[in-house]
């Protein structure tokens, strides 16, 4: 799949900002910052709303920036209109501890064809150092099923 285009339309960082509002995402601050031909990359501050009690980035917030690109990745995939992703399965392995900063997140496709995506979900440090690598099972659904509309 690397370097051909794999989205549903002409998606734009601007044209998905909608997806964060009143989420967890919104509450730790998660934001897409690019949307390549075959992946998405975004960030996430390494604050009071991400830390565990002893100063480093909580395992849960890696695992909640893994699962938001996934998820949005799944829905770039698909006719919006009829289709949402939802998360059936994710891990992760923590590599390394983060006190500060920023981290990133690129998120790119294992397996993305018909009703089950699998994606892998690198998240850096500011200095480029892997700190966590986490892969994600998304379930493509009919959306007016899931949402009681259908």
């Amino acid at each position: 799949m690397e370097n051909t285009k794999i989205w549903y339309g002409n998606p734009t960082v601007k044209s998905i900002e909608w997806m964060n509002a009143n989420t967890m995402a919104e509450s730790l601050n998660i934001r897409v910052i690019e949307i390549g031909n075959d992946y998405i990359k975004g960030t996430m501050p390494v604050d009071e709303r991400t830390k565990q009690p002893f100063g480093l980035l909580h395992g849960g917030a890696s695992v909640a920036l893994a699962e938001t690109l996934g998820s949005i990745a799944s829905f770039l995939m698909v006719n919006p209109d009829l289709f949402i992703g939802v998360g059936i399965e994710i891990n992760a392995n923590h590599i390394k501890a983060v006190t500060s900063g920023m981290v990133t997140g690129i998120c790119k496709p294992i397996h993305a064809k018909g009703m089950n995506h699998i994606w892998e979900i690198k998240i850096y440090n500011d200095s480029g150092d892997l700190i966590c690598i986490s892969r994600f099972t998304c379930s493509v659904v009919s959306k007016a099923k899931v949402l009681g509309k259908g």
